[in-house]
């Protein structure tokens, strides 16, 4: 099993929309490399539920992967947000995967207070210039975590 952190705009999809929906569809990643990520996603894999561009972006939680990825539907909507002109039926390179709720934390894990760790300084998420959506966990940067809910 591998681990991952991925963000989400809490009025997008929120870790407790998740946790009401029970399961859910993570599309709109249109990062080529955060594509890949989620391409490299494999049904069972966890991944801690980041809250981004709101007014205490943390970790919220944990998910799991429950179904591996597909092209993004999304990409093919005009009236999408994430539509992309240039992507078609046959040749669409965007993909989704679907979720689960596995846990919300009790407070979320603030990123003040996740760069302050220093068992997770070589987490892409605390380093300078890292924008990723989608981005690896090791088992230690994972354990790490959950030692700090």
């Amino acid at each position: 099993m591998a681990y991952w952190l991925m963000k989400s705009e809490p009025d997008e999809l929120s870790i407790k929309d998740l946790e009401k929906l029970s399961e859910a569809r993570w599309d709109g990643v249109r990062n080529y490399q955060a594509r890949n990520f989620l391409r490299a996603m494999a049904v069972g894999d966890e991944f801690f539920f980041y809250h981004s561009s709101c007014p205490e972006p943390g970790i919220a939680g944990i998910g799991k992967i429950i179904e591996a990825a597909y092209p993004d539907p999304t990409a093919l909507e005009p009236e999408s947000h994430y539509f992309d002109a240039k992507a078609t039926p046959e040749k669409n390179p965007w993909s989704a995967i679907n979720v689960a709720h596995v846990e919300t934390f009790p407070k979320v894990l603030g990123l003040g207070y996740l760069k302050q760790q220093s068992a997770l300084t070589e987490l892409p998420l605390v380093q300078k210039g890292s924008r990723l959506s989608v981005m690896p966990v090791t088992a230690d940067q994972w354990a790490a975590v959950l030692g700090l809910r």
